[in-house]
């Protein structure tokens, strides 16, 4: 027997006790995608990260600690639900997504801000000030941007269908380049480099 079989089955003896005593609040599985892989975190209330490049960033994964406690470990099953909401999203099967999201850990400004954003419908484009509106605040536009570009579950809480007051695209987690081809698969066009400069809100 290899070390790395070794290794292997000790891993597993040790999730499946995590899992029988109740220490294993979070499951996480990594995603392929159009735009790369995707970390994925799923916690009792919900999917609570997304993250873009395989791994999830220091702040999401203290938010997730915080939250529910080291408990953090690999669950493809846990996970499979959103995955495949992902995968029917991007294939273009799916407009809005079903699966429960989780904002524990986040302020409350955050939370408002995040869910205005996640009622912005498909194809469909809000400026930064029109979300801090909806979540109460329309002079915390600066704010509300803020909380946008810090959404710890893109694409399910479509970040990407908010875009500055003058129709540029403003920021995004992921890239520029994966906010075009996000807005690209719902608005069934090209999405100019610079977005849709104009004044006014879109």
């Amino acid at each position: 027997m290899t070390l790395d079989t070794l290794i292997a089955e000790a891993r597993s003896r040790l999730l499946a006790r995590a899992r029988r005593e109740g220490l294993a609040d979070v499951g996480y599985a990594v995603v392929e995608s159009p735009l790369g892989p995707l970390w994925i975190a799923v916690g009792p209330r919900g999917v609570a990260v997304i993250s873009y490049g395989g791994a999830p960033n220091a702040a999401d994964l203290g938010r997730l600690v915080r939250t529910y406690g080291p408990g953090i470990v690999p669950d493809a099953r846990r996970t499979a639900a959103v995955a495949r909401e992902l995968d029917q999203y991007f294939s273009g099967r799916r407009r809005s997504f079903d699966v429960a999201f989780d904002l524990s850990g986040l302020t409350p400004f955050q939370q408002g801000v995040l869910r205005a954003t996640a009622r912005v419908r498909y194809g469909d484009l809000a400026t930064y000030r029109t979300v801090a509106q909806r979540a109460g605040n329309a002079a915390a536009a600066r704010a509300a941007g803020a909380a946008v570009g810090a959404n710890p579950i893109p694409i399910v809480v479509p970040c990407h269908r908010v875009v500055a007051s003058d129709g540029s695209l403003g920021g995004y987690a992921g890239g520029l380049d994966a906010k075009r081809r996000l807005l690209a698969i719902e608005r069934g066009d090209d999405v100019p480099t610079g977005g849709w400069l104009r004044s006014g809100d879109p």
